[in-house]
């Protein structure tokens, strides 16, 4: 079975819940982590007073015995602390869509003038589940070795042009836990923070760039056999499914396009001194693929980049109409964030870690986590044995 989640819940009922179907058994699950990634998505400077109520942990419903996964479907359920949905007092119908959100689509479509039903599912509130799942398959990449960094670029017009290396990735990671906008550079969090105060002033919201850096990936996850199991897109595609996200890049980007491909492609050469690491030898001396060419991961570190867009709901309101009436009115507010690109930043870092645990798994397979292992290290040691005998010899 393909790695895979679901998730279910809205905003204001009883909680967020998250099923995960496909991990090996015997995976310890470390609570403690999932928790600390839950809490990080929480936080963030420029986060509105939901953040104040609810204290996000997980319940483990299945799946897990004794802190390992046992081989079934693992539930996890993140309670809300505000559940409210069925209270009109505390939770009215809601007849002026807002700008931007999922309000008016979804009205439509489910045939109805209330935006209630439509934004509760449509909220952000989901993602509580999202890095939940994630989390959990990160203690799948732990073993082997796979690590995920994520840190928020930019925050409207300020920006950091940090460098991120497998050299140095740990110590950015120090730096960004120690902001409260989870940008590892401190006078570009301190542009970060300014910007956001001065939206609040102003009754506005802003957006921003989110970045994930992933470490470990061995050569050869994904394929290039159907567009379906192309890497990149299924990375892409996880990334743009974040609530608010309007772009996703890998590597270089946009970029490319102002370039020559002898400026752009990365070049190969061969260490024998690093033959015994995932990336088998293969040395590039730059990364402007991001990791990724024709749907694989390459060996080098995986970055993928998704432009967050400012958050729909604002203070002073839009111009909207009533859907009850047709009558111009100015879009209701909802309690919601100045900022949500930290936490956002949590949730790339999550979903893309997800992604390539599926991939892994679907690489390597096996029922259990020394069968998952065992197979990965054989895979390693069949391709250092290349050639066998001379040039295009394939092992069998």
């Amino acid at each position: 079975m393909r790695l895979q989640y679901h998730t279910a819940g809205e905003s204001h009922g009883p909680g967020v819940i998250a099923t995960i179907q496909g991990l090996p058994a015997r995976i310890p699950v470390d609570a403690d982590f999932i928790n600390a990634e839950l809490a990080r998505r929480q936080g963030g400077y420029g986060r509105g007073g939901r953040q104040r109520i609810e204290h996000d942990t997980i319940e483990i419903l299945s799946g897990v015995r004794k802190g390992r996964s046992i081989g079934s479907p693992i539930t996890l359920i993140v309670r809300n602390n505000d559940s409210r949905l069925d209270d009109d007092a505390r939770t009215p119908p809601l007849h002026r869509p807002r700008p931007g959100h999922a309000d008016l689509a979804g009205s439509v479509k489910w045939l109805t003038t209330d935006c209630r039903e439509t934004l509760e599912r449509a909220s952000a509130r989901e993602t509580a589940g999202r890095v939940a799942a994630g989390a959990l398959s990160r203690c799948f990449l732990r073993e082997l070795n796979i690590e995920v960094f994520g840190f928020v670029r930019s925050i409207h017009a300020a920006r950091t042009n940090i460098q991120v290396t497998e050299h140095n990735w740990k110590q950015i990671r120090e730096a960004r836990d120690a902001s409260d906008v989870y940008c590892p550079d401190e006078a570009a969090s301190e542009l970060m923070r300014a910007a956001i105060r001065q939206a609040k002033i102003d009754k506005d919201t802003v957006g921003g760039l989110i970045e994930a850096h992933i470490f470990g990936v061995p050569i050869g996850l994904g394929s290039c056999m159907d567009w379906r199991d192309k890497l990149d897109a299924r990375l892409a595609y996880a990334a743009m499914s974040i609530q608010a996200i309007k772009g996703v890049e890998i590597g270089m980007g946009m970029s490319v396009t102002e370039r020559f491909g002898s400026q752009v492609h990365d070049p190969i050469h061969f260490d024998p001194n690093t033959i015994n690491t995932p990336r088998l030898g293969y040395q590039r001396p730059s990364n402007n693929a991001g990791g990724l060419e024709g749907g694989m991961s390459n060996g080098m570190p995986i970055v993928v980049r998704a432009a967050m867009k400012p958050i729909s709901t604002l203070l002073r309101g839009l111009p909207s109409v009533n859907l009850n009436t047709h009558q111009p009115e100015d879009s209701q507010y909802e309690r919601s964030d100045v900022c949500a690109v930290s936490a956002a930043s949590v949730v790339l870092e999550n979903v893309v870690a997800f992604e390539i645990a599926a991939a892994a798994l679907e690489k390597f397979g096996g029922d259990s986590l020394n069968e998952t292992k065992r197979n990965y290290e054989a895979f390693l040691d069949a391709a250092r044995a290349l050639p066998l005998e001379g040039p295009g010899t394939t092992i069998a």
